[in-house]
């Protein structure tokens, strides 16, 4: 079965007859609604629990830092660029080939791999994205579920999760009642028309604001109507989700013309993130005959070249590989794509110490990288070099203490460490990220017990232990 762009299916979840049978997962109390418009505050918790059921439980959640990195960034100039620049975004990737983008409840956004590579220039990719910010600043999905009573937002909630489930365990028979529900009536899937004329022309501005070029926009819908021929009754998902229309592309062209012209060029960090998501698509030796012979279409693009020196490496041809991009760290201008590939050479040789002295360098060279602070952590662990790993992510997460993959390293260099407490203490942070109290108190009751910690430490997590429990006996009392 097809994927289905999980927000869209709000709409659906509306049309069942019946709640469906209760899931195990626990779901968002969502307060008093009122009866015209969902309250964003609601929003956000159906869109929190949604996406912590994504990154944690969904196979098909593309947990890559990098390419994470791109879209957050590129999301994120768009939102600061819309109506609503105050309006919370989260943006993430699922792996999947088809060509889509949804927007969930309080403002995640979620883009397929498949839309990326389908885009031809990143102001076509950035459109979707502005299309779909303009969703959320318009408050579309508040507006399809406003008028509903909290036990039809519940199911909505519930829905989402047991689809989540059935993608990921087709054992699960609750998901796969929920998935046959939602085939039946596929066609209540989709945002209004008057709701995507809306979307079209905010997303326009956004586009303008972000000084991205809005031909995108009516250039990568035209071409998706064009192609909607071949694929009959098996189209896009986008196309399904949001109905397209020879009026809207008119539209579109019609605005686009009063605009000022502007060229932009595509990013490397655009052409980059597309050839690692060539590198890792189908089997390692596809992949490389691939980009070979894309490279053969377009010789000296060192975006494709770093896409071969991917490929090689996921194919087990380090010497292959080590060359290339070794070559390409001399020839191409720095980037921070070539180093976290070069030190990921490094560690498939065994140098873990080397990989550390590459990503050192790179951070320096780049600071605001992210995934270089990541991929620094990892190498130092592996390195025997635990201690400056700890330091180093400390020091992250004074800033970015909501992020679970520095907590994560922490837990690790900890571990590495013999600091049993402390991993503990930190693999909690991890849970209580995931939306799991009560895996967070079990690893504060194993810090707890670990008896390596000081008074302080020990203080600290009972602490945390009390307010822990606190919020869940809260949580509890409002389900």
């Amino acid at each position: 079965m097809m994927r289905r762009p999980l927000a869209l299916l709000l709409s659906l979840a509306l049309a069942l007859p019946a709640p469906l049978p209760a899931l195990a997962y626990d779901l968002p109390d969502l307060g008093d609604v009122a009866a015209s418009e969902l309250s964003p505050a609601a929003e956000r918790r159906i869109g929190e629990q949604i996406i912590s059921q994504i990154r944690w439980r969904d196979a098909a959640y593309l947990d890559d830092p990098e390419v994470e990195e791109y879209v957050d960034r590129l999301g994120h100039r768009l939102a600061a660029a819309s109506n609503s620049p105050a309006q919370d975004f989260d943006f993430f990737v699922v792996r999947d080939p088809t060509l889509n983008a949804f927007a969930l409840p309080g403002g995640y956004i979620g883009v397929h791999t498949g839309l990326l590579l389908a885009a031809q220039t990143e102001s076509e990719f950035a459109s979707v994205l502005g299309h779909e910010i303009a969703h959320v600043t318009q408050r579309h999905i508040a507006q399809i579920v406003g008028k509903q009573s909290q036990s039809a937002m519940l199911m909505v909630a519930s829905l989402l999760v047991a689809v989540l489930a059935a993608r990921s365990n087709s054992d699960v028979s609750q998901a796969a009642i929920a998935a046959g529900q939602a085939g039946a009536i596929q066609s209540q899937l989709g945002y209004t028309r008057s709701f995507e004329r809306e979307a079209d022309r905010v997303g326009l501005e956004t586009l303008a604001n972000a000084g991205l070029d809005v031909r995108g926009m009516p250039g990568f819908f035209e071409r998706l109507q064009r192609n909607t021929r071949v694929y009959e009754n098996n189209a896009p998902a986008y196309l399904r989700t949001h109905p397209l229309t020879s009026e809207r592309i008119a539209d579109m062209e019609n605005r686009v013309t009063s605009m000022p012209y502007r060229q932009v060029p595509d990013s490397a960090d655009f052409r980059f993130v597309r050839a690692k998501l060539r590198a890792s698509a189908g089997q390692p030796a596809e992949a490389v005959k691939d980009l070979q012979d894309q490279l053969a279409r377009t010789p000296r693009d060192e975006a494709l070249e770093y896409g071969l020196g991917r490929a090689l490496l996921r194919a087990g041809r380090l010497d292959e590989a080590d060359q290339r991009v070794t070559a390409l760290r001399r020839s191409a201008p720095a980037s921070p794509w070539l180093e976290a590939l070069a030190a990921e050479v490094r560690l498939a040789r065994k140098d873990a110490t080397g990989a550390a002295r590459i990503l050192e360098a790179a951070q320096k060279q780049f600071p605001a990288s992210r995934s270089l602070s990541y991929a620094l952590a990892d190498a130092r662990i592996q390195a025997g070099q635990a201690r400056e790993a700890a330091a180093g992510v400390r020091r992250m997460i004074d800033t970015r203490n909501s992020d679970p993959r520095l907590w994560q390293l922490l837990s690790r260099a900890h571990a590495a460490l013999g600091q049993r407490t402390a991993q503990h203490r930190a693999q909690a942070e991890v849970y209580v990220l995931r939306g799991s109290l009560p895996a967070a108190i079990e690893q504060l009751e194993i810090a707890r017990k670990a008896g390596d910690g000081d008074f302080y430490e020990l203080s600290a997590v009972d602490a945390r232990m009390r307010e822990l429990k606190q919020r869940l006996l809260e949580e509890k009392r409002e389900r």
